[in-house]
C-alpha cells in the first residue's frame, strides 16, 4: 500500500507532505490529492528518520522469559525505532555466526526493525580467547559491532588484538568500561547516598580508567572505538580529550543515565539498580552537556528487560537494568529538546544518522529525502500519557519511569515503507 502523510513538520523545522510508494519516498513537499495512497494526517506531528538504537537486549536465545526478538522488536518499533543492535549476552552466546545469524533471521521473520546482532569479543564473554570475529562480520548478519557488553574487556592485550582485528573488517569494538576489581560487589555509585544508605559503592574512576586506557589503545592501533553508556563527568572530560587528539571514539548516553539520580538508590527499589549505576546530579547535568555539544554522539537504550522474580526481591539480589526503548524518544524530547540544548534535527542525528553510521548500517540513519527508503517515526510532542509497565509492549516490567507522566509520544512508524505502527497502535502480522 501507498501512503501520504500530511502536514508532518521535519527536523528542520518546515512543514511537508511525505509520499511513501514502494517501500521508497517519491515526494517532499505539497502533494495534492492522495491518488489510492492511505491519508496519515501528521498535522502536529515531528517526522524524524527512523531511529537506530546501538544498545540492545533482547534476551533470544536463552532467556525469553525476560524477551523475545519479536517482543523486543514490537517495544522498538512502538519506540520509533527501525533498527536496533542486539546485544552478544545471550544464550547461548553471541560469539559464533551461528547464533548471531539465529538472531538475525528471527528479527527478519518478526518484521518489525532492522534487527543487527552483536558479535561478543570474546569466547563466551569470559574475556579470555577473541571470538571468531571475521566469520561473524562475513556471516548473513553481517555483524559490525562487538562488544561483551555486561562484561569489561579487562585485559589490556585482548582489547589491543580485538582493535586490531575489527580494523580490518570495517568494524568497532563497543566497550563496558567496568574496572572488575574496583567494582567487586558493588552495588550502586560511591558518593554520599550510598554511604548514607549503606551500599556499597561502584568509584567513577572504575569507568573512567577504563575508557582513558582504551582510548589509548585506539589511538595506538588506529581503529574504532565506542564507550558504551557514558554515566560520569570525569569520562565525558576523557572522550573529549581524545576526540580534540581526533582519536576514532564515538559515545552512547541512555535516556536513564540523563534523567535519574543515585537519590532514588534511597527507596531500595530494585528498579533503580543498573550497571553502570545511576550517578550523581553534578555528573547527569556533565553528560547532557555533553549529548548537546556532541561529545556524547548518540543515545543508546541500554534495554536490559528482566523477568519480575529478578526485581521482585532485595536490593542485593537483583539485576543489574532496566527497560527503555519505548520511553527514550519522550526523555530526550522533555530533557533536551524542550530545555532547548538540542533542536529536533540534532535529535535525528543522535539517535538515527549517527548510530547506523557506527554500526555501518547503510540503509538506515538515511535524511528524509526523496529516493531514500522510506523508515521514518512520526512524534507527537504534544502528547501526554502515562507509563503503565502492563501496557508496555516488552515483556518485561522492570521500567524505571513507571508510573510518570511522559510528554511526547511515537504516532508512527514506517519500517522500509510499510507502517508497523499506525495511530500509536503496534500493528499485527507487518512480517512480508
Amino acid at each position: 500500500m501507498n501512503y501520504l502523510i500530511k502536514g508532518a513538520t521535519l527536523p528542520g523545522g518546515r512543514r511537508a507532505d511525505i509520499r511513501i510508494e514502494d517501500g521508497a519516498i517519491v515526494l517532499i513537499g505539497r502533494a495534492g490529492a492522495a491518488e489510492g495512497a492511505k491519508v496519515v494526517d501528521a498535522d502536529g506531528l515531528i517526522a524524524l528518520p527512523g531511529l537506530v538504537d546501538v544498545h540492545t537486549h533482547l534476551r533470544e536465545p536463552g532467556r525469553e522469559d525476560a524477551e523475545t526478538v519479536l517482543s523486543g522488536s514490537r517495544a522498538a518499533a512502538a519506540g520509533g525505532y527501525t533498527c536496533v543492535h542486539a546485544m552478544a549476552n545471550t544464550y547461548p552466546v553471541a560469539d559464533t555466526a551461528g547464533v548471531v545469524e539465529q538472531v538475525w533471521r528471527l528479527g527478519r521473520d518478526a518484521g518489525y526493525v532492522d534487527v543487527r546482532p552483536v558479535g561478543a569479543v570474546s569466547v563466551g564473554l569470559e574475556g579470555r580467547h577473541l571470538a571468531e570475529l571475521a566469520a561473524m562480520a562475513r556471516s548473513a548478519a553481517q555483524v559490525r559491532v562487538f562488544s561483551d557488553d555486561g562484561m569489561c574487556v579487562w585485559d589490556a592485550v585482548l582489547m589491543r588484538r580485538a582493535l586490531e582485528y575489527v580494523k580490518g573488517i570495517d568494524g568497532v569494538v563497543a566497550q563496558h568500561a567496568q574496572e572488575p576489581r574496583l567494582t567487586e560487589g558493588a552495588q550502586m555509585h560511591e558518593g554520599v547516598v550510598s554511604s548514607q544508605v549503606g551500599l556499597a559503592g561502584w568509584p567513577a574512576v572504575a569507568e573512567e580508567s577504563i575508557i582513558a586506557r582504551d582510548v589509548l589503545l585506539a589511538e595506538h592501533v588506529g581503529s574504532r572505538l565506542h564507550v558504551c553508556h557514558v554515566s560520569t563527568a570525569g569520562s565525558v572530560e576523557i572522550i573529549r580529550w581524545a576526540k580534540a587528539r581526533s582519536i576514532a571514539v564515538t559515545a552512547e548516553v541512555t535516556p536513564h543515565h540523563l534523567l535519574l539520580t543515585d537519590e532514588l538508590a534511597r527507596t531500595y527499589d530494585p528498579v533503580y539498580k543498573v550497571n553502570p549505576p545511576l550517578r550523581s546530579a553534578d555528573d547527569v547535568e556533565a553528560v547532557r552537556q555533553a549529548l548537546a555539544d556532541g561529545t556524547i554522539d548518540v543515545v543508546g537504550t541500554d534495554h536490559a528487560p528482566h523477568p519480575r522474580e529478578a526485581k521482585d526481591c532485595e536490593w542485593a539480589a537483583a539485576a543489574f537494568g532496566m527497560t527503555g526503548l519505548e520511553t527514550a524518544l519522550p526523555i530526550v524530547h522533555q530533557l533536551m529538546v524542550e530545555t532547548g540544548r538540542m533542536t529536533w534535527a540534532h535529535v535525528a542525528e543522535a539517535m538515527s544518522a549517527r548510530p547506523a553510521r557506527i554500526g555501518r548500517v547503510a540503509s538506515q540513519g538515511r535524511p528524509l529525502a526523496v529516493g531514500e527508503s522510506a523508515n521514518l517515526t512520526l512524534f507527537d510532542p504534544a502528547a501526554n500519557w502515562k507509563v503503565v509497565p502492563e501496557l508496555l509492549q516488552t515483556a518485561s516490567g522492570n521500567t524505571p519511569v513507571a508510573g510518570r507522566q511522559m510528554r511526547g509520544r511515537t504516532v508512527a512508524t514506517f519500517y522500509a515503507g510499510r507502517p508497523t505502527v499506525l495511530d500509536g497502535r503496534v500493528l499485527e502480522g507487518v512480517a512480508g
